[in-house]
């Protein structure tokens, strides 16, 4: 079976769904699936549209269509899938809930970006999403199409040696202690404020790994905590490797408002850090508290969570197997096989 895996722009883009794809496509290699990357013939739009009006067509030849984005690259795609009899399978990596929150002017384009992925996502002879939440978001929408969860699962190869980069990370970002840290582009909806204000009301040296914002697009938030972020907050920008991010870091921290489902957060559960999440349904369907992380629903309790855990050593250590153990269940072997399974049943019908 020959597949495209496509994902628009992704030489422009970051942050999760980057890495869902990577993950999807190195899930894949493991299976007999044949994965191509691109749609267009020649590679490009641009040379797609030549072979097009030359007569050879602008689309390569794939059995199966799956698109990882929502763009106008995507759906192109679908609509050739839709002519052309080719299963179509779109994977719901954004929601209008999680769009929110994030850049400047988010908020009020989530309204309207629902009314499109509703229709965009009803074009698809079968969706994947990354959890039972997202797909209780999407029924609510609701879109008139199958709806599968697969977890993203979380690549533990690429993460081998992250030990070696500790006392490295911590020099370069003057880091001491215990390290209470975050990985992923710096959003209001991945619990921001929480996390400086969090900061300010203790001693730990707090540090967020990942891109922010600076211009015109960045929202009111993030300029704020960035630009003037208190004493103990470190914001790294872009790390050339995540593995320094788990190697520098003691206790993830992560108070997420909204989320499809973390890969983060299941990288750190890999390195058998102790995680401290939100208490979201999505992190209920994947975590238990008190097993494999610690769940807080106000500032009181993530500020009692942290010192249990800077205090503790045998409890981070406790709950860093137990997540070991949780982020096992999210291998890609395991991914490889719910991937093949959809494409089998898309193809059969």
């Amino acid at each position: 079976m020959r597949v495209l895996n496509y994902l628009e722009l992704s030489s422009q883009l970051r942050g999760g769904m980057v890495t869902a794809t990577k993950q999807q496509r190195a899930a894949l290699a493991r299976t007999d699936v044949e994965v191509v990357t691109t749609p267009w013939r020649g590679g490009d739009p641009v040379a797609a549209a030549e072979h097009q009006l030359r007569g050879r067509g602008g689309f390569g030849e794939y059995d199966v269509a799956h698109c990882n984005l929502v763009g106008p690259g995507s759906l192109a795609v679908a609509r050739h899938a839709k002519r052309h009899g080719i299963p179509l399978v779109l994977h719901a990596h954004v929601t209008g809930e999680d769009f929110a929150e994030s850049f400047r002017g988010s908020n009020y384009v989530a309204g309207p970006l629902k009314r499109y992925l509703k229709w965009f996502y009803s074009q698809a002879d079968l969706v994947l999403c990354p959890s039972e939440y997202t797909k209780g978001v999407l029924d609510s929408y609701p879109v008139d199409a199958p709806v599968r969860p697969i977890s993203n699962g979380v690549d533990a190869d690429s993460l081998a040696g992250y030990e070696q980069f500790r006392e490295e990370t911590r020099e370069r970002f003057d880091l001491d202690g215990v390290v209470v840290f975050a990985v992923g582009e710096v959003f209001e909806r991945k619990g921001l404020s929480t996390f400086c204000e969090l900061a300010r009301e203790t001693d730990y040296d707090f540090a967020w790994f990942g891109t922010y914002e600076e211009g015109p697009q960045a929202s009111a938030i993030v300029k704020k905590w960035t630009q003037n972020p208190p004493e103990n907050v470190t914001f790294t920008g872009w790390m050339d490797d995540k593995r320094a991010a788990f190697g520098a870091g003691d206790v993830y921290l992560f108070p997420a408002k909204v989320e499809n489902q973390g890969i983060a957060v299941l990288e750190a559960m890999a390195c058998g850090k102790a995680v401290v999440l939100r208490d979201i349904p999505v992190f209920r369907e994947f975590y238990t508290d008190g097993e494999d992380c610690l769940m807080c629903s106000t500032r009181e309790e993530f500020c009692e969570a942290v010192d249990r855990l800077a205090a503790d050593p045998d409890l981070r250590r406790r709950l860093g197997e137990n997540a070991r153990e949780t982020a096992a269940e999210h291998s890609l072997d395991r991914v490889g096989e719910r991937l093949v399974e959809a494409y089998e049943e898309v193809t059969s019908d």
